[in-house]
């Protein structure tokens, strides 16, 4: 008899070819399930991630379920379980907080999912735009539409989403970073699909009224553009069967810099930009470990 563990993951997107195993690459998966085995803790259909995330998408927190021998969690802690998986993870993960769960609990049917998108990260992004079209941008894109203009649609795949909240990511300063979204689930590169319509409205390649047509007349094929993965960031999972140890809240920001408006200078800030999210993400975890 096994004990189901739901346990909480953080890592950088430029660490790994995304959290799915694939042959070859290091990903996050194959990370957990090379930390599972030297612990002596695997068995076949022991793990599962509650998101995909593709290369260089970074996170503050995945789920994963892990389901342990009774042997084992009959005498282990959730607290030893974070120390031991930290103790064979790559320093580019990290385990955050565990508890178990039901015997029935389904990491994926999570009741929240949140993002951030850095919208200045992206090559097209102006230096001057007009907030209130961002504003208006993020009000089209929430409640339910069908988003197979805005995502990657696999096949047999539901593309009508609800999106609860989109809102803009500003600095305390009142500079937009970026902007946060929520929804009970999402379809493949819909958040980066979006940003890039958002960033497109901003730069004025394409206007409020076809992101409109995008997602009201989904019969119509369109291709707005798929932004880049280093600005995204997986931020929180809401989950019923497990006591998360952050808030919603989203990072202070008074510490990311401002974009150049030289191209040259640009693509050296983008290298900077990303250890900017990389910090933010080291200090939630470091204060959440400590």
């Amino acid at each position: 008899m096994s004990d189901r563990f739901l346990v909480a993951l953080g890592y950088h997107g430029d660490s790994f070819h995304g959290s799915q195993i694939q042959p070859d690459v290091g990903t996050v998966e194959g990370s957990m399930r090379d930390a599972l085995r030297r612990l002596s803790w695997w068995s076949e259909g022991c793990l599962e991630m509650s998101s995909r995330t593709d290369a260089g998408v970074s996170v503050r927190m995945n789920l994963a379920r892990i389901d342990l021998p009774g042997s084992v969690s009959e005498k282990i802690s959730p607290d030893s379980i974070v120390r031991a998986l930290n103790d064979h993870l790559p320093k580019g993960a990290v385990a955050i907080s565990a508890n178990r769960a039901p015997h029935d609990s389904r990491v994926r049917y999570a009741d929240l999912r949140s993002y951030l998108y850095r919208l200045d990260t992206i090559e097209e992004w102006p230096s001057e735009f007009e907030y209130d079209a961002i504003l208006e941008a993020c009000s089209l894109v929430e409640g339910q539409h069908d988003f197979r203009n805005l995502s990657r649609l696999e096949p047999d795949k539901d593309p009508i989403r609800t999106v609860d909240r989109c809102i803009p990511w500003t600095s305390d300063d009142g500079r937009l970073i970026g902007f946060s979204i929520q929804a009970k689930s999402f379809i493949w590169n819909q958040v980066r699909r979006i940003a890039s319509a958002f960033a497109g409205i901003a730069s004025g390649r394409i206007s409020i009224l076809d992101l409109e047509s995008a997602l009201n007349s989904p019969e119509v094929t369109v291709d707005l553009g798929r932004a880049p993965p280093e600005g995204l960031v997986l931020w929180n999972i809401s989950h019923k069967d497990f006591d998360s140890p952050f808030s919603g809240e989203m990072p202070i920001s008074t510490t990311f810099s401002i974009r150049p408006s030289d191209p040259r200078e640009y693509r050296r800030w983008v290298s900077l930009s990303k250890y900017e999210i990389g910090l933010v993400l080291e200090r939630e975890w470091m204060s959440r470990l400590s």
